[in-house]
């Protein structure tokens, strides 16, 4: 059962205006489904979009945030709940930990780093949340090419693409989270690692 979702998104305010009706988008389909918003706590770019859009549906947002931040004053003064961490690990950890699935809009490297860790997280067995790329006007596709390519030259197990759903509408996304079974439990190293003998 969903009752919070963790969105991974840009800080940037340099974006085109699909990113930014996107990110409007899924803050006010989390409202409009009763799911409380975790995300990085800052008042800045596609953050601050998709915090407002869920506010003003009379969403819950749960704002996780380093002090650097709050010193920075960039910090979501008017989120529900805002935590304050250390850094940016127990940051990470912390919106892990507070969300029952994960939607990642389309972001910098910090975005890039913490949807891997979700997935490798996944892959590992660490947990089975949901985990959904919005893919919005194709930006992932030179991503999901590259996990492709690493399929191809046997450094990723195919069944990696279980790990995710890519969705190219918010629609999509929502419908994903509502129907979301969490997949057979795997072996990431399967039958694959060598024996003592070899």
């Amino acid at each position: 059962m969903i009752r919070s979702v963790t969105v991974y998104c840009s800080s940037s305010s340099a974006l085109d205006k699909a990113y930014f009706d996107a990110g409007a988008q899924v803050g006010r389909a989390l409202a409009a489904n009763r799911w409380a918003l975790v995300y990085g706590g800052n008042s800045v770019g596609l953050m601050k979009t998709v915090a407002d859009a869920a506010r003003a549906g009379g969403g819950r947002v749960v704002g996780i945030t380093p002090q650097l931040m709050v010193d920075k004053g960039i910090h979501d003064a008017l989120a529900d709940e805002l935590v304050v961490t250390n850094g940016m690990r127990d940051r990470k950890a912390l919106m892990e930990e507070r969300g029952d699935a994960f939607l990642t809009l389309p972001g910098g490297l910090g975005t890039f780093e913490e949807i891997f860790e979700i997935i490798v997280g996944k892959q590992l067995g660490y947990h089975d949340k949901a985990i959904v790329l919005l893919n919005v006007q194709g930006y992932f596709d030179p991503l999901l090419a590259m996990i492709e390519h690493g399929i191809e030259q046997r450094f990723i197990k195919p069944k990696v693409r279980e790990l995710y759903f890519v969705a190219n509408t918010v629609a999509a996304a929502v419908e994903h989270f509502r129907f979301y079974r969490p997949p057979e439990a795997t072996d990431k190293w399967g039958t694959d690692v060598p024996s003592a003998a070899e």
